[in-house]
C-alpha cells in the first residue's frame, strides 16, 4: 500500500470535501422538506382563524406570490379575515393594481383591516384602500396619490464627447422617450397622456373604495404625502392606531374570541431567510454585501413617494 505522505494528505482532503458536500446536500434536502411541509400544511389547520400579510418595501411589477397567497386565503373556509400590514413607499403601477385587485377580491368575501407602518404611500396607499378599516400611526406618511415616469437624457453629454447616435424608429412615437435623444414636444404630450390616464385610474380607485367624490380625491391627489393624523381628517385613513388596534378591530368585526390565532401568509412567512444564512457563511468576505443586496426592478410608470 502506498504510504507516501503527500498521497495520504491528498486522500484526506478529498474525503473531507466529500463529507462537506454530502453534509450540504443533506442540509439542503432537510430545509426543502421543511419548506414543503410548511406550504403543504396550508394556513394552519381548519379552526377559524385570521391571516396576516405583510407588504414591505418597494412594490414590484410582478407581485404574484402575494397575490396567490391572498387567493388561497380567500378560498380557505377557516380563514375569517385579513390583517394587511403595509410599510411601502409604493412602486410599480401594475404591481399596485394587481395587489389592489387581489385585496379587493378578498374584501368582497371577508373583512380586511389595514395597519400602516412608517410609510404607506402612492401604490402602497392604493393597495390599502379596499380595506373596511385603515389604521395608521400619527407619524405614518401616506397618500402621495399620483404617477411618475422618468427617463434620463444623456444626449447633451454625448454631444460634448463627440458621440452621435442614429436612432431608427418605425414611427415618431416609437423612440419616445429615449436616453440618447431629447424628448420631442409630441413625445412629451403623448407620455403626459399616458400618465394622465394612469392618474385617473388611481383617483377613481381611491374615490370608489373610500366612498369619496372623485373631485374631492383630485383635490387631495396632487402627489403630496400626508401624515397619519392629516389623512384621518381628510378621510384617506379611518383611525389612528397600532397593529394591535387593527387586530382587535378585526376580531370584533369577525365575532371571534380574543385568543383567535393569526397566521402569517405570503412570501415573507414561507420563504427561508437565506440571506441571513449566507451572510453568516460569507462574513468577512470582501464584496459579499454586493452579492447579497436585493434589488427590485421597476418597469414602466411607477406610483412611488420619493424624498
Amino acid at each position: 500500500m502506498d504510504t507516501d505522505p503527500d498521497m495520504l494528505l491528498h486522500a484526506t482532503a478529498l474525503r473531507r470535501r466529500l463529507m462537506f458536500w454530502r453534509g450540504g446536500a443533506v442540509a439542503f434536502f432537510v430545509l426543502a422538506c421543511i419548506v414543503a411541509m410548511a406550504r403543504a400544511g396550508g394556513l394552519g389547520g381548519h379552526a377559524p382563524h385570521l391571516v396576516h400579510l405583510k407588504l414591505e418595501g418597494v412594490i414590484p411589477s410582478d407581485p404574484h406570490e402575494n397575490v396567490e397567497a391572498l387567493k388561497k386565503a380567500a378560498d380557505d373556509a377557516s380563514v375569517r379575515g385579513l390583517v394587511l400590514e403595509v410599510n411601502s413607499p409604493g412602486g410599480a403601477v401594475t404591481g399596485g393594481e394587481e395587489l389592489h385587485d387581489a385585496v379587493a377580491a378578498f374584501a368582497r368575501r371577508k373583512p380586511v383591516v389595514v395597519s400602516m407602518g412608517g410609510v404607506a404611500a402612492s401604490a402602497g396607499y392604493m393597495v390599502s384602500v379596499p380595506a373596511a378599516r385603515i389604521f395608521a400611526n400619527r407619524s405614518t406618511l401616506t397618500g402621495s396619490i399620483g404617477v411618475i415616469l422618468e427617463s434620463p437624457d444623456v444626449s447633451g453629454l454625448l454631444d460634448r464627447v463627440g458621440v452621435h447616435v442614429d436612432q431608427l424608429v418605425s414611427g415618431p412615437m416609437k423612440g419616445q422617450p429615449s436616453v440618447v435623444q431629447p424628448l420631442s414636444p409630441e413625445g412629451r404630450e403623448m407620455l403626459q397622456g399616458v400618465i394622465s390616464d394612469l392618474y385617473g385610474f388611481f383617483v377613481n380607485v381611491v374615490a370608489q373604495d373610500r366612498h369619496m367624490p372623485v373631485d374631492r380625491v383630485r383635490q387631495l391627489a396632487d402627489g403630496r404625502p400626508y401624515t397619519g393624523q392629516q389623512a384621518v381628517s381628510l378621510g384617506l385613513v379611518d383611525q389612528i392606531g397600532s397593529m394591535d388596534d387593527a387586530r382587535k378591530w378585526l376580531v370584533g368585526a369577525t365575532h371571534l374570541p380574543d385568543t383567535v390565532r393569526v397566521t402569517d401568509i405570503g412570501p415573507a412567512a414561507t420563504r427561508i431567510n437565506w440571506r441571513r444564512w449566507i451572510s453568516g457563511l460569507l462574513s468577512g468576505v470582501p464584496g459579499a454585501e454586493i452579492l447579497l443586496n436585493e434589488s427590485t426592478a421597476l418597469d414602466g410608470a411607477v406610483a412611488i413617494w420619493k424624498l
